[in-house]
């Protein structure tokens, strides 16, 4: 009975019940924070990734800018029926140069992680233009007007400081370069030796993506949707049993 009163005294008075609930979430905010600052890393290692290239991060942006991540996650979890649909789970080390991750709850259309190399160029480009002409049962919208939308490059190499300020590893080099890399990935007839050197030469894709005569939002967003989930070779690829 003593309790209960003493429980009724916490319940009935504001202040101090706001103040207990303070110190519980304090304390809970403590247990699982404080831990991590005796790590040295708290995300894994993974060979093979890499910054994203100045077009697929353009294309990054626009996924955003069109609410992609609304209805597409890019996140598959560690369960038996997400790897027969989507393949290998998904490992922090993939969004580590993302802001804001990817992840996503809701899947009112498939998961992305892995859908780099999964369809051709020209079927992304007609599935953009008419959803339902590729897949009649579709709820997705048209974005057909990113074919005829010109990018502009004028600001990518400010968006990759940016980028480089919150911890993603661009140099100097990249930087500086952003603007030439951003059109010589779209252009297999360009002197595209330099993007390669420095962003790997095994994992940028360089070509006209859209296959249309100009450097299009449509480019960059297909330019990134085929990486998505290619950096990592998982027939290679070991846990880290450590962590």
């Amino acid at each position: 009975m003593a309790i209960l009163d003493k429980h009724a005294i916490l319940e009935k008075n504001v202040t101090l019940l706001a103040i207990f609930a303070f110190l519980v979430v304090t304390i809970g905010g403590i247990v699982q924070i404080a831990p991590l600052f005796w790590l040295e890393n708290t995300i894994e290692d993974v060979e093979g990734m890499r910054p994203y290239t100045p077009l697929e991060l353009a294309g990054r942006e626009i996924y955003m800018r069109e609410g992609c991540y609304v209805c597409h996650s890019q996140m598959i979890r560690p369960m038996r029926d997400e790897h027969e649909r989507y393949g290998h789970y998904s490992l922090a080390a993939e969004s580590k140069y993302d802001h804001p991750h990817q992840w996503g709850s809701k899947r009112t259309g498939p998961d992305l992680a892995r859908v780099g190399g999964r369809y051709s160029d020209e079927w992304h480009a007609d599935h953009l233009r008419d959803p339902q002409a590729v897949v009649p049962e579709s709820v997705m919208p048209k974005y057909g007007f990113l074919e005829h939308a010109k990018l502009d490059s004028r600001y990518i190499g400010e968006l990759m400081a940016t980028n480089r300020i919150v911890g993603v590893p661009y140099t100097d080099d990249m930087i500086a370069n952003a603007e030439a890399d951003f059109a010589a990935q779209a252009d297999p007839d360009s002197d595209y030796d330099g993007l390669l050197e420095r962003y790997g030469e095994d994992s940028v894709q360089v070509r006209n993506f859209d296959g249309t005569a100009e450097l299009t939002e449509a480019d960059a967003l297909i330019a990134y949707l085929q990486m998505l989930g290619t950096l990592v070779d998982f027939s290679t690829f070991t846990p880290d049993a450590s962590r």
